[in-house]
């Protein structure tokens, strides 16, 4: 039988409500896989465990990193669950493959005098300084994802109860404080926004470009990347450098992870506790300041 792509992207953008990057990342996994069947004259819904292992391996012996080796498992583990899903198959071929061991990569943290400084290099005297300003201040301001921001829309925003309306991965929507400071730089922001001939699709968008459209994620990450240029941050820094510090700090200051879990959007408590990295000064600072015998001694 042969599978048909449109049917499998369905199949991931209806069933499992994946984003569009992550299914074009899935459908580039899955091209590598029957490129490879081919090459070994096998359907992928005859493929053995035996076949797919050497798949994984092959992969390997490319130099491919382990954590893009974990992503195409991953893929690879979806479309034959897809493949039971039409009922095409009965068992899992996939069952007994193992990821590669990844390292617990932590992205960087930004203090809050980085923040500060990152804001601070923001010209306001430009055309783009007040929404630059309302990006930063939203993004760590409330934790969001890139796809996140860049999507927002000004009808989802409930100015007076402090709170907007965010369509998150699996479009999923949940509810999102929004600081004072974010709700005033995007009133400053809107003011900017009005004066713009805005396209008709983006009628809606909060964040625009000078040509009236939506802003795109790349654009994102220059504008983020300019600015900690320009405040002379030699941290790698990136849109989910402000989810993350966000979390962090929230963390630090004594939040409850169950809540930071539903700001960030997280289905699994492990993932916010991935996210949410504690320092080891900050770890070491609280048995001096909480355990009994570090008191003690005081």
């Amino acid at each position: 039988m042969q599978i048909a792509d449109t049917e499998y992207y369905i199949y991931l953008k209806l069933e499992k409500g994946l984003s569009e990057n992550t299914i074009a990342a899935y459908m580039r996994d899955f091209a590598k896989l029957v490129s490879f069947l081919n090459d070994c004259d096998v359907k992928p819904e005859d493929a053995t465990y035996e076949i797919l292992r050497n798949f994984v391996i092959a992969i390997s012996e490319l130099g491919v990193n382990v954590r893009t080796q974990a992503r195409i498992l991953s893929s690879i583990k979806q479309f034959y669950n897809y493949l039971i899903y039409k009922n095409i198959i009965e068992n899992d071929p996939t069952e007994l493959l193992d990821a590669p061991k990844i390292g617990l990569r932590l992205p960087e943290v930004l203090s809050i005098e980085e923040i500060d400084e990152i804001i601070a290099a923001i010209d306001m005297s430009k055309p783009e300084g007040h929404r630059n300003r309302a990006i930063i201040e939203t993004m760590y301001g409330s934790g969001l994802r890139v796809s996140e921001l860049v999507n927002l829309q000004i009808s989802n925003i409930y100015e007076k109860e402090g709170y907007m309306l965010v369509l998150g991965k699996g479009s999923k929507q949940r509810l999102v404080p929004l600081s004072p400071t974010s709700i005033a730089q995007i009133n400053i922001w809107l003011k900017d926004r009005n004066i713009l001939k805005i396209k008709k699709e983006a009628v809606d968008i909060l964040f625009l470009n000078r040509r009236g459209g939506q802003l795109t994620r790349a654009m994102i990450f220059e504008i983020v990347k300019t600015l900690a240029q320009n405040a002379g941050i030699i941290k790698k820094v990136s849109p989910h450098t402000f989810r993350h510090s966000f979390a962090t700090h929230l963390l630090e200051n004594g939040a409850n992870l169950r809540a930071i879990q539903q700001l960030l959007g997280h289905e699994s408590i492990t993932t916010t506790e991935l996210y949410t990295h504690i320092n080891i000064n900050f770890l070491r600072q609280t048995i001096l300041d909480f355990h009994p015998l570090s008191r003690k001694k005081q």
